[in-house]
């Protein structure tokens, strides 16, 4: 099982992935990139740790959010300090070049299912579920709905950096409609990498409010993609399921196997790693989309944490 690793050391050793500059982003512009490609790339930690390195004050914000997180989790009763299930208010941020890269509401409409479909008990797929899997799978109680859909049309930007760019009208993009009480969602066309695309990435809590939210990829984007509850989830302080490093890493949640890498495809179980099963069909590994179908006890606990009095995302909870 993961051990729970607080302070500052813990998190310079799990902010440590591995450093991409723009030398890895290639001029490849084919939209349509099989959506269960093997790369499936969350740049999340990535970007974390650009942050970091850019702002030195960033790991004690984060070392003090994951002490207030460990302190909830010893309380062991694992309740939600508010009353009922959270609601959470979104802003979609459509920056498009052409038709096709301005998503209709439906479809955003599409991911908003999607996302309370996976936060609240609803999946498709949870029949499929391992038992021993089954018995620590969580109902995390958040619900999600659109408030605003700001769409810009940005006839020159074939692809976007992430870096952030597509979160100011400055360089082109869409500014951030007050984070402290919306999740904003920018989809921007194309994020390039490696011969594939990203897929999305979000920011962790602790980060400046100016570029506050979750990024997806259009392609990615929809009823059927679990690429936004992924990035939703690292938004609310989980991290991926393998702890971003071998056997022994944290992810910082009790009730998740250990695990060396991340999933691809979809895995049959039993798959072993660090003597112990894949959790697979976690939503914070990287198996294909309709293999992914559970949070678990203690990731919601995690995730918990984060509306309690006085955390980061406390206002959300009001």
């Amino acid at each position: 099982m993961k051990k729970l690793i607080f302070g500052l050391f813990a998190i310079a050793l799990l902010f440590t992935s591995c450093q991409n500059d723009s030398n890895d982003f290639v001029n490849e512009e084919d939209l349509s990139v099989n959506k269960q490609k093997s790369e499936k790339q969350c740049f999340s930690m990535d970007v974390l740790e650009k942050n970091l390195q850019q702002d030195p004050s960033l790991a004690s914000k984060m070392a003090s959010i994951e002490a207030q997180t460990k302190e909830f989790i010893a309380k062991g009763d694992f309740k939600r300090l508010v009353n009922g299930a959270i609601e959470i208010p979104v802003i979609f941020h459509v920056i498009y070049r052409t038709s096709s890269e301005n998503l209709s509401l439906p479809v955003l409409e599409g991911q908003i299912d999607a996302l309370n479909e996976d936060f609240n008990l609803q999946n498709p797929g949870r029949n499929t579920i391992p038992s021993e899997f089954a018995a620590v799978e969580a109902n995390v109680e958040i619900s999600f709905v659109i408030v605003d859909v700001i769409r810009v049309h940005n006839s020159k930007k074939r692809r976007w950096q992430p870096n952030d760019s597509m979160k100011f009208s400055s360089s082109g993009g869409s500014d951030v409609v007050n984070p402290e009480e919306f999740l904003n969602i920018w989809i921007v066309n194309y994020m390039p990498y490696h011969g594939g695309q990203i897929l999305g990435y979000a920011q962790f809590p602790g980060g400046s409010l100016s570029t506050d939210g979750v990024v997806l990829a259009a392609n990615f984007v929809g009823d059927t993609d679990r690429t936004a509850t992924h990035e939703v989830g690292h938004y609310l302080n989980l991290r991926h399921i393998w702890g971003d490093g071998g056997c022994g890493a944290s992810d910082f949640v009790a009730d998740t196997p250990d695990s060396d890498a991340p999933s691809r495809g979809c895995p049959v179980y039993p798959t072993v790693n660090c003597g112990t099963n894949d959790m697979t069909m976690n939503f914070m590994d990287y198996s294909n989309d309709d293999c992914m179908n559970m949070f678990t006890v203690g990731q919601k606990a995690r995730m918990d944490a984060i509306f309690t009095a006085g955390a980061f995302r406390a206002s959300m909870a009001d």
